[in-house]
């Protein structure tokens, strides 16, 4: 019998994986009370065509697939890890894209993050949109790295933050305290403010504007807790 790890990598039982996390998650959404907050910020982009960046915690993943508006090509840079392929695969089933590689700047310690950068840059001089874990995939958690901005800079697309908070719900004991809402409840989407980052911005700028997008960041998800009931995590 082969060993649980070499079944567990096989294709088809990642697939299986895939399909039933992707169920998990529409039955959360059909079965649970949901409002969104700040919708005419992406809305804007939305009906303009306008190419913007998501950006969102690591740990508050499992329920974007909802915020985003049906028809609007969107891909996300995922790690080539084993598993940004379980969360590529996931999205897939709620028509959304993935460009695997890092988010690292090229040259920093992973060879696949210049051409993953230069693969979503082409995207979205295209017209389609990005989206990225500005923490992810190892941390520290809640801590806005450098990719996103130099995603941001050589496109010249905003970045527009947002987040989930969902009552009752669990937290996954992982460095990012992955959120799993749970069935029969409530959760809201909060959206925040568009961030520009110059294409002339030096290190000064870009870490103005790696703070102004964590604090943003930080604030919708401290808000969406507080609306639903639980204290900050």
């Amino acid at each position: 019998m082969p060993p649980l790890k070499q079944i567990i990598r096989s294709q088809i039982i990642q697939s299986a994986i895939c399909w039933i996390l992707a169920g998990y998650i529409r039955l959360i959404w059909l079965t649970s009370r949901w409002r969104v907050m700040g919708a005419h910020v992406p809305a804007e982009y939305w009906d303009g065509r306008k190419p913007f960046i998501l950006a969102f915690w690591h740990g508050r993943l499992m329920m974007m697939p909802y915020c985003w508006r049906r028809g609007m090509k969107m891909n996300m840079l995922i790690s080539r890890h084993r598993d940004g392929g379980l969360i590529a695969g996931v999205i897939r089933h709620f028509g959304l894209g993935a460009v695997r590689g890092s988010s690292a700047k090229p040259g920093k310690n992973d060879k696949s993050g210049g051409g993953a950068l230069r693969a979503i840059i082409r995207l979205l001089s295209c017209g389609e949109y990005a989206g990225i874990t500005p923490d992810g995939p190892r941390g520290p958690a809640m801590r806005v790295g450098g990719g996103v901005l130099a995603m941001a800079r050589l496109s010249g697309a905003p970045i527009i933050p947002v987040t989930f908070a969902a009552s009752p719900r669990i937290h996954v004991n992982s460095w990012d305290r992955f959120l799993v809402p749970l069935p029969f409840g409530r959760g809201v989407f909060i959206w925040g403010n568009p961030l520009t980052v110059p294409r002339d911005a030096d290190d000064g700028v870009l870490d103005q504007a790696r703070q102004m997008l964590e604090n943003d960041l930080i604030r919708i998800t401290r808000e969406a807790d507080d609306l639903c009931g639980h204290g900050w995590v």
